[in-house]
């Protein structure tokens, strides 16, 4: 018996369709789109955050204006150490209160302040201006500042256009002409610092004293 095989020879390759170059470009579009977007996120951030005015920015544009945030008229204003005793008294017919630098600015000044030692120094002015605690104040027009004496020692005045007196360190100081009285003694001088913890008195410029001596006072005033 004779068989017959017959062998199917295989079909000739199918030729691969082309795409179009359209569908190919939105493929490529597709597969790439979400990195673009977060691309153009990030640059949009950054841009954002270099181009905001920062908080800094903004305070330096609008600094404080010197401008009261209260007045008073014909006031009398007091201090107390912890104790409970008087360091200062303040009095006067206006005082103003400027919050950008924490200063008083008062109008006829009349201030009474009392030291460590326990005597009092009396100061006047026209104006006055002084810092939040009034121990640093600079009288302005007609100042006048008088330290009581002691026993046996005559008070100290002091008096001139301008006087800066600092009540913690009991100091006054000037850098235009002054009168210094002590006693029936005069010292006038373009300029002066007094620091009455050292007892030390610095007459600067011109300096023109007169000295009467105590018996000359006595015999003066003896009937």
């Amino acid at each position: 018996m004779n068989a017959f095989v017959s062998v199917l020879a295989p079909a000739p390759p199918r030729r691969a369709r082309s795409v179009p170059w359209r569908v190919r470009i939105l493929d490529a579009f597709s597969t790439y789109l979400p990195l673009l977007l977060m691309a153009l996120l990030a640059l949009g951030s950054w841009w954002l955050v270099k181009n905001t005015p920062t908080l800094d920015a903004q305070q330096t544009l609008a600094p404080p204006r010197h401008e009261a945030d209260y007045e008073m008229s014909n006031f009398v204003v007091q201090r107390f150490a912890a104790d409970g005793s008087l360091q200062v008294h303040i009095e006067g017919t206006r005082m103003q209160h400027y919050p950008d630098t924490n200063t008083l600015e008062i109008t006829d000044a009349r201030i009474r302040a009392m030291a460590s030692d326990g005597r009092l120094t009396h100061a006047k002015a026209l104006q006055a201006v002084a810092n939040g605690d009034a121990s640093e104040v600079q009288l302005k027009g007609g100042a006048r500042v008088t330290r009581e004496g002691g026993v046996g020692e005559p008070p100290t005045e002091f008096q001139g256009e301008f006087l800066h007196f600092f009540r913690n360190t009991e100091r006054v100081r000037s850098h235009l002409p002054v009168t210094v009285t002590r006693g029936s003694s005069e010292f006038r001088a373009d300029a002066f610092e007094y620091d009455n913890l050292r007892r030390v008195i610095e007459l600067k410029g011109r300096v023109r004293a007169v000295f009467v001596p105590p018996t000359a006072v006595a015999r003066a005033v003896k009937p």
